[in-house]
């Protein structure tokens, strides 16, 4: 039963990172409740934790994301990869915000707040704009491996299996079918549930 309990909270933060990709990086309602949900199954899971206390950084609210960050530090293993993400969120919370002219890397607290306040219907279209401009940017660079599995999860939160499924063709494609790209590619696909078309 713990064991199932620890798939559960995996599942459950990964759709809640799913949603947060999805929507441009903002951790939204329904992020925020599937991070819950694996915190209830599984306290420690780190994935959960991390993306909470970047909601809290989203909403303004630094100092409480920095301290459940710090916390994190104290608790993860040595060689757990969450821990340099956790280092580089601590360090870009702790920085003044970006100077006039520089473009921020994330959405600033407005987009945020337009985000969590918006009608489901309004939200899911936006999160298809974003999607649909990223699909356009792997058009023009297409060897962008990360971007290829944002897209591929992106389509799956959507409900679009066959533009998941056609993502994950075209990605292959670009790396070469025998390509270890390809390999992880076709993984990362199955793991949300998506084969390639024979």
């Amino acid at each position: 039963a713990i064991r199932l309990d620890g798939d559960s909270a995996v599942r459950q933060a990964g759709l809640g990172e799913a949603i947060a990709n999805a929507a441009g990086g903002i951790v939204t309602a329904e992020a925020q409740g599937a991070f819950d949900a694996a915190l209830k199954l599984d306290p420690a899971n780190a994935k959960a934790n991390f993306y909470l206390a970047m909601g809290l950084a989203q909403e303004g609210r630094k100092a409480e994301a920095a301290a459940a960050w710090q916390k994190m530090l104290g608790q993860l293993a040595p060689d757990s990869p969450w821990r340099r993400a956790v280092q580089q969120a601590l360090a870009e919370t702790a920085e003044p915000p970006a100077a006039a002219g520089k473009p921020a890397t994330g959405p600033d607290a407005g987009q945020v707040e337009a985000a969590r306040q918006m009608a489901p219907q309004d939200r899911q279209a936006m999160i298809e704009t974003m999607v649909a401009s990223l699909d356009d940017r792997l058009k023009q660079n297409p060897r962008d491996e990360e971007g290829w599995m944002r897209l591929i999860r992106s389509y799956v939160v959507l409900g679009k299996a066959d533009r998941a499924r056609d993502a994950l063709g075209r990605a292959v494609a670009v790396f070469g079918a025998d390509s270890e790209q390809a390999k992880k590619f076709t993984a990362f696909a199955a793991s949300l549930g998506v084969t390639a078309t024979e």
